[in-house]
């Protein structure tokens, strides 16, 4: 229902419009304070890169930050990485992740971060303060910010807007009649734009998320999804469609598909549920960081990585290492 409304396919939209006026002049008066200085932005000693989107749901933004910080690593850059943790609830912050941190503490797209690149990663509320807990204990060369374009409260050198591209803005409008936390208009003063999947715009950058091979949550082993039988496919992340969307470009028809909500707390009893023993359970690696302490033999993820646009990319990365200097 709620992708009807976004789109505009359902006219419930126009009910909502008044909330929508309402959160529109909040989150433009905060920037405004920012801008005009009646508010003080926190500002690192080192260079800090936000990586964000104007809508809500997914569009791809964790991958690139993955990419981004795998980019600097081969370049003997120490990148270390702040998320907001939403989906966790940490004893206390700023919480800096360890190999003992579970998702329930930090939530799962910094864990995921952590596990794929082993760059330092601390969340935080209060960004700022995460930055400074890595700062003290990790001493990073570089910032990235998973999320927080609009955490005006940090300041940054550059912004980085990764988009949708099968739904791009929906019907243009801010939440909750709409996708938008900010209005379209936003890219024109941003850095650089990822567009993820559909048909990059001009002065947009394209991306593609490849598959890899599916992985055995359990023991680790490696194989073809299309090898895996009689599968059932899982999502808990902010657009759903696009990962049964994957696997079927994989040569993969699941026979049951199940969308989960993003962030979506997961138990033992939830997911086995989901699939028969005799089932190939397939979901995505966001979803497989939260359930790694109590897999089955039968579950699998299936990793993805962004690939993108030359030499656009490179162009991109050339302004990020020119903050260095």
């Amino acid at each position: 229902m709620i992708d009807k409304i976004w789109s505009g396919k359902s006219p419930l939209w126009l009910l909502l419009l008044p909330l929508s006026w309402l959160y529109g002049l909040v989150s433009s008066v905060i920037r405004l304070s920012y801008r005009a200085g009646w508010r003080r932005a926190w500002r690192a000693p080192v260079p800090v890169v936000v990586v964000g989107n104007l809508t809500a749901g997914g569009n791809g933004k964790t991958p690139v930050v993955i990419w981004l910080v795998e980019q600097l690593q081969q370049r003997g850059i120490r990148p270390a990485v702040v998320s907001r943790g939403y989906g966790g609830k940490a004893a206390r912050y700023p919480l800096i992740l360890t190999p003992d941190t579970t998702t329930a503490e930090a939530g799962d797209e910094p864990v995921l971060i952590y596990q794929r690149t082993g760059a330092p990663v601390a969340v935080s509320p209060k960004r700022a303060e995460a930055v400074q807990a890595l700062l003290d204990e990790a001493k990073p060369q570089i910032i990235i910010t998973d999320d927080g374009l609009q955490h005006y409260a940090l300041a940054r050198d550059k912004e980085i807007v990764v988009v949708d591209g099968e739904r791009r803005f929906g019907n243009g409008w801010w939440l909750p009649a709409g996708p938008m936390r900010e209005r379209a208009g936003r890219l024109k003063s941003v850095d650089a734009v990822i567009t993820n999947g559909g048909k990059a715009q001009p002065g947009e950058i394209a991306m593609r998320l490849q598959p890899g091979l599916a992985v055995n949550l359990l023991t680790g082993e490696q194989r073809p999804v299309a090898s895996l039988p009689e599968v059932v496919a899982m999502a808990g992340i902010g657009h759903p469609p696009r990962f049964f969307a994957t696997l079927r470009a994989c040569g993969v028809e699941p026979v049951h598909c199940i969308g989960l909500a993003d962030h979506q707390a997961l138990t033992e009893s939830d997911v086995q549920a989901l699939a028969h023993d005799t089932q190939t359970l397939i979901m995505t690696e966001k979803d497989a960081v939260k359930c790694r302490g109590f897999a089955h033999t039968n579950w699998w993820y299936l990793p993805v990585e962004a690939t993108l646009s030359q030499p656009e990319a490179d162009r991109l990365l050339d302004d990020i290492l020119a903050l260095l200097h």
